[in-house]
């Protein structure tokens, strides 16, 4: 045995034991005649004592940062003792050593404060965790499988694999391909996740699958996302959409409970699709703080708006609004002191082509109960008292405004809350609020293609209530301006999405059972039945054969754990991720292959 110890093993009950340790030189320092060393592992860092006898040996071959080092000696009591690592009132009075290897000097410092850049770090990787940040992550990692294998067991799921080299279905994002040798001309897909298997599962009588599996989509990528990337895949038998929330809302409390040791007792708040877009501005609301959007102006193809809150922002002649779709606004808490510096700012990060707006319309409600506004000329005090009121606003608050079409001011509402709640420290990393958003629309309208998309994915079933719509009409679009009044268009899915923080981190849905039905979710795709045949024939073939109701959920396990971690980037806590080009700076991967082997794919390539 190299060790009898790990290096964050030894404490003061371990006084006057030989010990025999093995690691990496983290630090050297030489005081007159003796030197110390850190010595590292994965487990932690022990400090080691080479005597002035000992010292004399390493003079020929002095000691280097990060060389594998193995040592015998003794546990001894620390005369200086250092509190902030589990080893720090012991160190070892070095008898014996061995330079197992050497190493040159590495490109950046192996601590926790490092020197290196990301791309140093990512063309080093396998130095990069050796850090103790990074090793931090992966347990982290490594607690969430743990904690989710544990649970799923004990609900009796069962891990079972599926293929990665499967057919290509480009629906949604690109597939990558995979040339087959034995079969030219002819291509596997990586896939995007295991969906149509685990329903074929559910099919064969496995009522409860899951699988912690790699996906893989050839997408552009950001922090949040990766070529491949890891799924906690789950599908269930014989289940309503209760069920499933019920499940897995005690799978992410488990989590919780085992990973950050935190009892997540509250109930999880669930919101419609609708009710989280007038109120939030997105389907993921953060809802760790409030400041809710509140439509002053509801564009004309929507709901009726409310007169009384549009009559407030009417009849003054100030065109910002009069001309605008819709007109939105927020209040942010205790900003009413904010300076003209400050409110420019916000304006100019408005005005950003990321947000797209042309400016930004504010109201101080002042501590002693006065308004000012950027408004004054058009707007009196008692109607900007109105707007605070409509605002839930309060003395000391700022109300923000911002005008527009609908779309754009809904999604740059909902970014000018979130930015606004992390500069007011409203959005903790150490805090967790889950939400399941229920009720999504099950179609979306592709105006290019003046046709139907499935905004979740094609196996999506429709509520119970608007499976008769969906049947009993035609998804042909006569009148692309009219779409909105298409019966398919007010279809709601019967699916779920689990937000954390902001964040989805899990998407689920009733899946479609029924050959006829899944045959009209794919009609009104687009699909006919040809291509219905030749992309998912296997499976409607299934659903001849006693196919039972069934549904499930996959959580982004990368994110997830980011999340739990404190970090906004998943590549933090993947062992060995992909760049934002989606290169892996390590091994130089996307490359070239040889001739020879395009020749035995018989691939001709030209760039040209």
């Amino acid at each position: 045995m190299f060790r009898s110890h790990t290096c964050g093993e030894l404490r003061l009950s371990d006084i006057d034991k030989t010990t025999t340790l093995a690691g990496w030189v983290q630090t050297i320092r030489k005081f007159g005649s003796i030197t110390f060393v850190d010595l590292r592992d994965r487990y932690g860092i022990t400090q080691l004592l080479f005597s002035e006898s000992l010292n004399e040996k390493l003079e020929p071959n002095p000691l280097g940062r990060e060389f594998v080092l193995q040592i015998t000696g003794v546990v001894n009591e620390r005369s200086n003792k250092n509190n902030n690592i589990p080893t720090g009132e012991i160190e070892i009075l070095v008898n014996e050593f061995s330079i197992l290897n050497k190493s040159i000097t590495p490109p950046f410092t192996i601590q926790d404060d490092t020197d290196g850049g990301d791309d140093l770090r990512m063309k080093y990787r396998f130095l990069d965790l050796r850090r103790n940040a990074v090793k931090k992550n992966l347990e982290l990692r490594y607690a969430v499988g743990r904690s989710t294998r544990n649970y799923l067991h004990e609900q009796q799921f069962m891990d079972i694999e599926t293929p990665f080299l499967i057919k290509s279905t480009p629906e949604g994002a690109r597939d990558f391909v995979v040339p087959s040798r034995m079969n030219p001309g002819q291509f596997y897909a990586l896939p995007q996740s295991p969906q149509t298997f685990k329903q074929l599962l559910m099919v064969s009588g496995y009522d409860r699958y899951y699988q912690i599996v790699k996906c893989f989509r050839d997408e552009d990528l950001r922090a949040d996302r990766q070529p491949e990337f890891t799924q906690i895949d789950c599908e269930m038998c014989f289940v309503e959409q209760e069920d499933i929330l019920q499940m897995f809302e005690g799978l992410v409390k488990r989590i919780f409970k085992d990973v950050k040791n935190i009892d997540y007792s509250d109930s999880v708040e669930r919101m419609t699709w609708e009710n989280a877009m007038w109120t939030y501005g997105n389907d993921k609301p953060d809802i760790r703080f409030d400041m809710r959007l509140c439509n002053l102006k509801f564009p004309a193809h929507t709901f009726p708006g409310r007169a009384d809150i549009a009559a407030l922002i009417a009849g003054v002649d100030f065109k910002v609004f009069d001309e605008a779709e819709t007109v939105i606004a927020i209040a942010a808490p205790n900003c009413s002191e904010y300076t003209r510096k400050q409110t420019d700012e916000l304006t100019e990060w408005a005005k950003r082509p990321q947000i797209g707006m042309k400016g930004l319309v504010y109201i101080k409600c002042n501590a002693d109960g006065t308004f000012k506004s950027s408004v004054d000329k058009f707007y009196s005090e008692d109607k900007l008292k109105a707007i605070a009121a409509a605002t839930n606003a309060k003395a000391g608050d700022m109300i923000f405004i911002l005008a527009g079409a609908e779309e754009r001011t809904r999604k740059a509402t909902s970014e000018l809350r979130l930015y606004l709640g992390q500069q007011l420290g409203l959005r903790r990393s150490d805090e967790f609020k889950l939400l399941w958003v229920l009720d999504f629309p099950l179609f979306e309208y592709a105006e290019d293609d003046n046709r139907w998309v499935a905004r979740h994915h094609p196996f999506t079933s429709p509520k119970p209530s608007d499976i008769e719509i969906m049947i009993n009409n035609n998804p042909a679009i006569e009148n692309a301006a009219e779409y909105l009044k298409h019966p398919y268009a007010n279809i709601k899915a019967n699916a779920y999405d689990m937000v954390l923080n902001g964040n989805e981190i899990g998407g689920g849905s009733i899946r479609i059972f029924q050959k006829e039905l899944q045959q009209k979710m794919f009609a009104a795709l687009g699909m006919d039945e040809q291509e219905q045949q030749h992309k998912f024939g296997f499976l409607l073939g299934a659903f001849e054969f006693g196919a039972p109701p069934h549904g499930g959920i996959a959580f982004g396990f990368d994110r997830l754990c980011s999340i739990l971690g404190g970090s906004e980037s998943i590549r933090d806590f993947i062992a060995f991720p992909k760049n934002n080009s989606g290169r892996d700076m390590m091994i130089d991967a996307p490359s070239t292959i040889d001739d020879k082997q395009f020749d035995e794919l018989q691939i001709k390539l030209d760039l040209k």
